[in-house]
């Protein structure tokens, strides 16, 4: 017999420690491979990798030992349970922060649209409590555009300060135009209907007078200017 170590051939005689011919398992070493690949793939790879650990598994235990990598089958089986356990919150974090940015992405279009029907009507805006509909009328502003992806309800996740009147467009910059409230339609009001709840109560986005959405956090809600002075 051939030895790799020595690269001598040894006799059927000779005396000497067995070679081993024994084969990785190929489905444990999958396994391990679609486990790492979880943190790359959002998670997708965690279930095949773990049943691809168990079949390796019992493969190799068949296989009365002519097959081996018991230990990368645990390894990736493992990986593939615990994995999830460190990176779910991460994705929901991950996935809090999209809707925030697709939320004011939203509302940065309907600044968009304000601007327009002010072009339209002589510098005025739309009337606060039929906001919605005037927007969707006389601009091109969709319904979807209206909803907050943090929402679980619509059809409007939006409000305009009540306060905006014709001649607000001389307001400060910095004065509240739209906020994000509770499900409805042509809603008006101020900080009385005002909601975090669309984004896990850590903030909420507002459109000002200057046409710029942020994300304004919870405990600075408080500072922002409702009346156009």
């Amino acid at each position: 017999m051939y030895c790799s170590n020595c690269e001598k051939e040894n006799s059927e005689n000779s005396v000497g420690t067995p070679i081993s011919t024994a084969k990785t398992n190929g489905l444990a070493i999958a396994s391990l491979v679609l486990a790492i690949l979880s943190f790359f793939t959002f998670l997708i790879t965690s279930i095949p990798a773990i049943i691809l650990g168990f079949v390796g598994l019992v493969k190799i235990r068949k296989s009365g030992g002519k097959v081996k990598g018991k230990d990368v089958a645990i390894a990736g089986i493992v990986l593939g349970f615990t994995i999830p356990i460190f990176m779910i919150p991460i994705l929901l974090h991950v996935r809090q922060i999209a809707y925030r940015m697709i939320c004011g992405t939203n509302m940065t279009l309907i600044g968009m649209e304000m601007l327009v029907y002010l072009n339209e009507y002589d510098d005025d805006f739309p009337t606060p409590s039929k906001w919605c509909d005037l927007l969707i009328k006389h601009t091109n502003a969709k319904p979807s555009l209206l909803h907050c992806k943090g929402a679980t309800e619509g059809p409007c996740n939006y409000a305009m300060n009540k306060n905006i009147e014709k001649g607000s467009l001389k307001a400060p910059p910095d004065v509240v135009i739209l906020f994000e409230t509770h499900p409805g339609w042509n809603q008006s009001g101020g900080h009385e209907i005002l909601t975090t709840d669309n984004h896990k109560g850590k903030g909420c986005n507002i459109l000002f007078m200057d046409s710029h959405v942020e994300f304004v956090k919870t405990e600075e809600l408080k500072d922002l200017k409702w009346e156009p002075e």
